[in-house]
């Protein structure tokens, strides 16, 4: 285990005397070398806003350049920073350091993905999964005519999927599932939640098509309502009663 101190101290503003600064433990891991995890110590300098992914480049910046870590937007928009923080699947930008309320934060690559390298994993399995329940509208030709532009709904029934809409395939609700660890073939909440998203859909006509796809020994029924899929979503998404719903039509009690 390596440790390193101290960030240039002219870079802030802030006072010395009041500044925090937090151990930062990194996963290192290259599974084509290495084989198990260790990790790297950093003792990181930081505000009440500070974020952990900031902490992370403050490091890839200042001390080891090599640090693997995915990150687009900063925003939790794009869902690319997704890992194991503090023993709990969260986004790295939207997870402020003092909100941890710990003096240590280690950083892990999320559970139940293949890694690539130290905090980056594969996404092959969700995004299959994902595509594997057709995730888009699906209508008989019949229905569009050439002067039709839009097909209406009320507020209730937007109501019916709309916060299913608004997964952004960060893959937190994967790593938090422990069917996900047992079955390799498991679809997965995230899919299952998107099946939900167009099954509840008023404009949609797949599904049949979509519960006939689930419907089957590594879909729906592998899922043991755990629940950790709906506590680790970011936005506010509940994969688990999307799930229980599904069951419903299944089972004949929605129609």
């Amino acid at each position: 285990m390596a440790q390193v101190s101290g960030i240039a101290e002219e870079r802030s503003t802030t006072p010395l005397s009041s500044r925090k600064s937090v151990t930062l433990r990194i996963t290192r891991y290259n599974p084509e070398y290495d084989n198990e995890k260790t990790f790297m110590e950093f003792n990181v300098p930081y505000e009440k806003w500070t974020t952990v992914l900031e902490a992370i480049l403050e490091v890839k910046k200042h001390f080891d350049h090599s640090v693997a870590v995915r990150y687009s937007c900063r925003q939790a928009t794009c869902g690319s920073c997704g890992m194991v923080i503090n023993g709990k699947p969260r986004l790295a930008c939207f997870t402020k350091i003092s909100e941890l309320d710990s003096d240590v934060v280690t950083v892990e690559p999320m559970n139940n993905f293949p890694i690539i390298r130290d905090l980056t994993v594969r996404f092959e399995r969700l995004f299959n999964s994902h595509h594997k329940i057709k995730p888009f509208l699906i209508h008989e030709d019949s229905e569009i005519s050439s002067n039709e532009k839009e097909f209406l709904q009320s507020p209730e029934e937007l109501e019916q999927y709309i916060q299913f809409s608004n997964c952004i395939k960060c893959g937190l609700c994967n790593s938090a599932c422990p069917t996900m660890a047992t079955d390799s073939s498991f679809v997965g909440p995230q899919a299952l939640a998107q099946a939900y998203r167009y099954v509840a859909d008023s404009r949609d006509k797949g599904k049949d098509s979509r519960l006939k796809i689930i419907d089957e020994s590594h879909g729906i029924w592998r899922c043991h309502f755990a629940g950790s899929c709906s506590q680790v979503c970011p936005k506010g998404v509940d994969p688990a009663m999307g799930i229980q719903f599904l069951r419903g039509y299944l089972l004949g009690f929605k129609s």
